[in-house]
């Protein structure tokens, strides 16, 4: 199998640290980024050439197009670039700050968009590439206490299935990965958390409880999927990392069926006189 070049946003850490070392493990090249380059010093000490530290904040328009193109002329292609930038912002909706919410939806929505549009020019010249968005179990669910990181995954979903459609005839694949809880620092030192208010604790403490009670993933466990997922010659529009996800949704969405079905009389009034017309 001929090697493939990855962009990996947010590779210092986490998931993408994982992710870009299994690509490098077996011979791949990765163009990996950070705030700090400096935080991967390690992989270019292992890996030599065959990685490119670069900085990059993902919010930065201007440097995520400048990045991609580095990346690009050093390695000459692009064939898959995964969003994984972002971090988790904790707080009922009434205490998320202006500057709270501008901030997650900066880095988790617009920073996967900058890199996306950046990217998929030369993809389409390529005729060729795999466009990973790192969502969440919280990209197609929501809980109390984290609602504005729910709106950007959200959105991020919303945008990725669409350009999923847009790209098909392109030879462009692409895939949301929704992995469930995981031993990673989303919920620690790369979290920030909005000054509470004490009439959300009683719904902030059943979240507390619900991650207490589960037990996390292991990230080193993702990079075989991933790299077996970046292989697949027809990759998958979703995918759930971890067990739980898919059990969790099931019921989510027998929920929502049944709730749409209970008020579907509401919708048939909302048609109003033409939908009496065709009955």
């Amino acid at each position: 199998m001929a090697s493939k070049v990855w962009f990996i946003t947010g590779s210092s850490k986490g998931f993408g640290k994982v992710w870009a070392e299994a690509a490098l493990a077996r011979g791949d090249l990765v163009a990996a980024t950070a705030r700090d380059p400096a935080t991967l010093s390690d992989l270019v000490e292992r890996y030599g050439d065959k990685v490119a530290a670069l900085k990059l904040d993902v919010t930065d328009k201007a440097a995520v197009d400048a990045t991609i193109a580095e990346a690009h002329k050093r390695f000459g292609r692009l064939d898959v670039v995964i969003n994984n930038a972002g971090y988790g912002q904790f707080g009922a909706i009434e205490e998320i700050s202006e500057e709270d919410a501008r901030a997650q939806i900066e880095t988790n929505l617009f920073g996967a968009l900058w890199v996306t549009q950046a990217a998929l020019p030369i993809m389409r010249a390529q005729k060729s590439g795999h466009i990973i968005q790192i969502s969440s179990i919280g990209g197609v669910n929501a809980f109390p206490s984290i609602g504005l990181y729910h709106a950007s995954k959200w959105a991020l979903e919303g945008f990725s299935q669409a350009l999923s459609l847009e790209a098909a005839d392109l030879g462009i694949h692409v895939t949301l990965v929704e992995p469930a809880g995981f031993s990673t620092d989303w919920g620690g030192p790369s979290a920030k958390v909005a000054k509470p208010i004490s009439a959300y604790d009683p719904a902030r403490a059943r979240t507390a409880e619900r991650r207490r009670t589960t037990v996390p993933g292991d990230p080193q466990a993702t990079g075989p999927a991933m790299l077996a997922l970046v292989d697949a010659a027809e990759p998958p529009l979703r995918v759930f990392f971890g067990d739980v996800g898919l059990p969790m949704i099931r019921q989510e969405y027998a929920n929502r069926l049944a709730l749409w079905e209970k008020w579907d009389f509401i919708a048939d009034m909302a048609q109003g006189e033409k939908k009496n017309r065709k009955a």
